[in-house]
């Protein structure tokens, strides 16, 4: 299972590599709503497009929706198991509930809808408003809906929302902020990712200013996904490069470097959305270690045919439960050669060390008071006496994706 899910997530990151930037880059086009109505059993109707879906990036990510809501119109009140959103209105003003209080919130703003958390959103005035939604699953591609039968509609408000929310404020930017490095780059983050549950990883407001020189993006370990709110500007990925406008989106893949700067008389605004590689997998990447985090020390076993059985059995029964008790103590495998023709099939190095028991201290100097311990001197006669050759080779840990 392990392999199948680093297999997938490979392909779904060649899958979003491969699009081109003209491909990559969606225009938020009111043209190409459909309308719904009583969305989660709310009020009215509303324009609604998908700019970015669940495929486009390896991570979790899941959507961006856009569309406008109609004057007296919002989406019911309701809650997911599954995902975390994002309820973002560029202009306007909206009543949100979180958790069944209610209170206005005047755009540009944004508010996460937790994990777990109902809410909703209605639309008290006559004329319609600009909407995104950003939504980044548990489980890749996994989705669910609980529906409240709850419109919001006349609901008692609160003075002071309960809730987190934020707003896209030009004036609380500073420059001189490394991740998004530039002449005069303007920037904030609004939120973290102590916020959510799920791998959102950070909400930025960015704003390039005429002349600037723009920003490189180097991603590591997260994907990001771009919403232009005001001004244009020029991407480039490798050796395409491409203009976009204001409300057009588009997203970098992991590993990826972006660039993009202003190309126009006003300031370029852009909304950036930080997606982690899978924390439930350990998939996160990180730069290398300049100091070990860890040892392995390899063992390599010989075990005739009629010693195999029993020395599966030892490993579980002797070798481990002496091994749970050292001081530095990290874990241990107990590996098993492939079959002969199985090993031929992948072209395997030809080897007549069958068996493998792989154990890791969180120092060398802890594995060594392991090996001078009364339980030791239990444990490998054990595991030697049933092998008719053994040699090991020690590891320094520089780096894991332990998947558990």
């Amino acid at each position: 299972m392990k392999k199948l899910f680093i297999l997938l997530i490979m392909a779904l990151a060649v899958q979003s590599t491969a699009q081109t930037i003209k491909e990559r880059i969606i225009s938020n086009d009111p043209a190409k709503y459909r309308e719904l109505s009583a969305v989660h059993e709310g009020a009215g109707k509303m324009g609604f497009t998908q700019l970015i879906g669940r495929n486009d990036l390896a991570t979790n990510f899941l959507y961006l929706h856009a569309g406008q809501i109609q004057g007296k119109s919002g989406i019911g009140h309701h809650f997911h198991h599954s995902i975390e959103e994002m309820f973002v209105i560029l202009d306007g003003e909206a009543e949100f509930t979180v958790n069944g209080r209610t209170a206005k919130i005047k755009g540009p703003a944004v508010v996460p809808c937790k994990m777990g958390d109902s809410h909703a959103i209605f639309n008290p005035s006559d004329a319609s408003l600009t909407w995104l939604n950003f939504a980044v699953s548990r489980t890749k591609g996994r989705t669910d809906a609980f529906d409240l039968g709850d419109a919001r509609v006349g609901v008692s408000l609160d003075p002071v929302p309960t809730f987190v929310n934020g707003r896209l404020e030009k004036e609380k930017l500073r420059t001189g902020n490394p991740a998004y490095s530039g002449e005069g780059v303007l920037y904030r983050r609004i939120l973290g990712p102590e916020v959510f549950q799920t791998d959102w990883n950070h909400v930025d407001h960015v704003v390039i200013p005429v002349g600037g020189k723009g920003i490189t993006r180097k991603l590591e370990g997260f994907e990001e996904v771009y919403y232009v709110t005001k001004g244009k500007g020029v991407l480039s990925i490798g050796q395409e490069t491409l203009n976009f406008k204001a409300h057009d989106a588009f997203w970098g893949a992991l590993g990826e470097t972006l660039s993009f700067s202003t190309d126009g008389n006003e300031d370029l605004e852009v909304l950036v959305i930080g997606i982690a590689a899978p924390q439930q997998k350990s998939l996160a990447i990180t730069k290398p270690l300049i100091e070990p985090k860890a040892m392995v020390l390899q063992m390599e076993f010989v075990v005739d045919k009629e010693n195999a059985k029993a020395f599966e059995e030892m490993y579980y029964s002797i070798y481990v439960p002496a091994m749970v008790v050292q001081q530095g103590y990290l874990g241990s495998k107990l590996l098993r050669l492939f079959p002969e023709n199985l090993s031929k099939e992948i072209q395997a190095e030809p080897t007549t060390y069958n068996y493998q028991i792989m154990i890791s201290f969180d120092t060398e100097e802890n594995r060594r008071k392991w090996v001078a311990s009364k339980q030791h001197d239990i444990a490998w006669p054990a595991a030697s006496g049933l092998a008719r050759e053994f040699k090991w080779k020690g590891y320094d840990v520089m780096g894991d994706d332990n998947q558990n």
